[in-house]
């Protein structure tokens, strides 16, 4: 995953991938699974020429709030973009959120990442008043998004 974090981080000016930040990608099933009690699901470049073999990437894990859950490490390969990969990856993890009851689901993203901002937007997500700032080395602040789950797939 780190790969694939760095291959997208690159196209942004000053947002560099320094592994000591991302510490859960160390054992990343483990962490979001394990400690978070979440899921994590990774989409495999299966062709025999493929640099990297991870494609793409989406985690949910409940939050302390009742019926809540977060989406994190929602990437995907640029030479796989526009397949609808994206879509089916996210309706997977909301899919695993319904079945959890969630009534709520929640993002957060780097305010640079215009592309996933539509994205996130044309899926049902509401961009939340305010921005938060992680200290990190690439100074990211992040917008946050949430969307009402209903029980039934169509909404």
């Amino acid at each position: 995953m780190g790969k694939l974090i760095a291959r997208i981080f690159s196209d942004y000016e000053n947002c560099p991938f320094l592994p000591h930040e991302f510490p859960e990608l160390e054992a990343p099933a483990d962490f979001y699974r394990g400690k978070k009690k979440g899921e994590l699901w990774i989409l495999e470049d299966q062709r025999a020429e493929a640099p990297f073999p991870v494609a793409g990437s989406i985690a949910i894990t409940p939050t302390y709030e009742p019926k809540r859950f977060e989406l994190f490490k929602i990437y995907l390969a640029h030479e796989f973009r526009g397949q609808g990969l994206s879509q089916f990856m996210l309706n997977t993890a909301l899919d695993h959120a319904r079945a959890q009851y969630a009534s709520e689901v929640m993002l957060w993203t780097d305010t640079r990442f215009h592309a996933g901002h539509r994205f996130y937007e044309k899926a049902g997500f509401k961009r939340v008043a305010g921005i938060r700032q992680l200290h990190d080395a690439a100074e990211t602040f992040e917008y946050g998004y949430r969307r009402t789950l209903k029980a039934d797939k169509d909404q």
